[in-house]
């Protein structure tokens, strides 16, 4: 049976969000960002390794998190996410059929619901998908050029659009040869499609947003609190 690994790359600085400390280490209730986003995968018993991907020289680290048999902490954090990705897969002992999951330091709604669904949903994939939602708001496109009171130029057909988010599940083997032939992939997704791949979407869930500006965590931490 192929195996199974996550890897959650966790070597971003968070500036977006401001303040001295990497979003992913600042705290909700008692755990931080990163021990919620990893909690259900390491509660996932079909996922056989967790590998925690960051900077070298990170020091921020919880101890807790060392102490978990199936996890491991790798300082091989890249100049861009696709860079710490595939660092991280040069660190397993696995072969081309093996599962791979990478989910964001900063998404740590993801529920296990969502992460069964993703499992079931890709059994007899060849290739992999990730979890996403289908588009319900009105999109525009802003003028080029706006500055800081951007217009609308365009209402965008949102018929078929998607949010990608995190987990993203793929074949170990095609997702390093996506990664190695595109060096400005934004995520796993899109560097396979740049190999003529269709991943499969799998419906995620409205909890699991990516925690990017003092507004998400407010939420996050307030969606959190009630559990």
């Amino acid at each position: 049976m192929p195996k199974t690994f996550a890897i959650v790359p966790a070597a971003g600085t968070g500036s977006r969000l401001g303040g001295d400390i990497p979003k992913q280490y600042l705290e909700i209730g008692a755990r931080s960002v990163l021990e919620c986003s990893l909690a259900p995968l390491l509660a996932a018993a079909w996922i056989d390794e967790v590998i925690v991907a960051v900077a070298p020289g990170d020091r921020r680290v919880p101890e807790r998190l060392r102490a978990s048999a199936r996890l491991r902490i790798e300082p091989v954090g890249g100049a861009t996410r696709r860079d710490t990705v595939l660092n991280a897969l040069a660190t397993l002992s696995g072969s081309d059929d093996d599962w791979v999951l990478v989910h964001d330091a900063a998404r740590p709604g993801l529920d296990g619901a969502a992460l069964e669904r993703l499992r079931a949903a890709l059994a007899d994939s060849p290739v992999g998908g990730l979890l996403a939602l289908p588009v319900a708001d009105t999109l525009k496109r802003a003028q080029p050029g706006g500055g800081a009171v951007p217009t609308v130029a365009a209402t965008v057909a949102r018929d078929g659009m998607w949010l990608a988010q995190t987990p993203q599940m793929f074949r170990l083997g095609l997702l390093r040869e996506a990664l190695f032939a595109t060096p400005l992939a934004t995520d796993e997704a899109s560097a396979l499609e740049a190999l003529g791949h269709h991943p499969v979407l799998v419906p995620g869930s409205l909890r699991n947003f990516k925690v990017t500006t003092s507004d998400d965590l407010v939420a996050m931490r307030q969606l959190l609190d009630k559990e």
